[in-house]
């Protein structure tokens, strides 16, 4: 296939990469700047920069550019796309995203898949990306009014390039769950190191800290792009967390080990439970 990816940061940049490493697929690279494409070039993850003549002639485009930045790409370039492409996009939004790329692949006659590759570091670009950075992660796929011939074909090259788990669902599923999973820990990353405590912390940390704060390291443009395109979820389960670190405080603050002991050890139950 012919496979044009726009955007070469870690996830197009690792998609370049595996793709190369584990299928005979012929890969163009797309990108704002120029540096990421001539890194690219010279590694060996695409074999061509694109161009509006690549999409012509591609059977799959992939969007590894901010969600609003995917649109406005399909936007511009939709005439360009080939009506027998799949596109998917890489973001880790989906309910403001997925209706307007379906109506654009109505528009423009390519067919839609709603795509989040559930990997990635605390570091971002194409310095970082990696081949093997999708070994047995979780491919979400969103079918939308896609053809379940597309969604398959999307779904057995996700395996090709080495993810363990496809997992179906809606763009409100998905980002209900994205909510918790990936954006409420880098809100709680963040808020812990505000402390004051944090610039001391040499000499005083491990595990934990380093547990808790690791993805503070964080890509402030894009996350605040996605908080906000995903404001009410992402609310709500702030909100629940608020409330629950308000029972264990309120146990610290009377000094009910009683009560304390068993809201931590609720916690603890829960997490046995999941067999993580």
């Amino acid at each position: 296939m012919n496979i044009v990816i726009a955007g070469l940061g870690i996830i197009g940049g690792s998609l370049a990469k595996a793709i190369k490493k584990y299928t005979d697929n012929y890969v163009y690279g797309i990108n704002r700047s120029p540096e990421p494409l001539k890194k690219a070039m010279e590694c060996g993850a695409i074999d061509e920069i694109g161009n509006c003549e690549s999409l012509k002639t591609a059977d799959i485009l992939v969007l590894g550019i901010y969600p609003e930045a995917a649109v406005e790409f399909v936007r511009k370039n939709g005439e360009y796309i080939n009506k027998n492409c799949i596109v998917i996009d890489t973001s880790g939004i989906k309910s403001e995203i997925c209706p307007k790329m379906n109506e654009l692949a109505k528009k423009y006659g390519f067919t839609f898949v709603g795509f989040h590759p559930m990997a990635g570091k605390e570091k971002n670009g194409f310095d970082v990306s990696e081949a093997d950075l999708f070994n047995n992660a979780s491919a979400i796929l969103i079918p939308g009014d896609a053809p379940h011939d597309a969604v398959e074909k999307i779904a057995m090259f996700c395996k090709k390039l080495r993810f363990g788990m496809v997992v179906y669902t809606t763009p409100e599923e998905h980002d209900r769950m994205i909510a918790f999973t990936s954006q409420l820990p880098h809100v709680i990353a963040c808020a812990y190191v505000f402390s004051p405590n944090c610039l001391k912390h040499n000499g005083f940390s491990a595990g934990s800290y380093r547990d808790v704060s690791r993805v503070a390291n964080i890509n402030a443009n894009l996350w605040s792009e996605l908080f906000i395109e995903n404001k009410q979820t992402l609310v709500n389960e702030i909100d629940t967390l608020i409330e629950n670190l308000t029972k264990i405080r309120s146990g610290i603050e009377k000094g009910d080990r009683d009560e304390l002991a068993a809201l931590l050890h609720k916690g603890k139950l829960i997490k046995e439970a999941l067999g993580e």
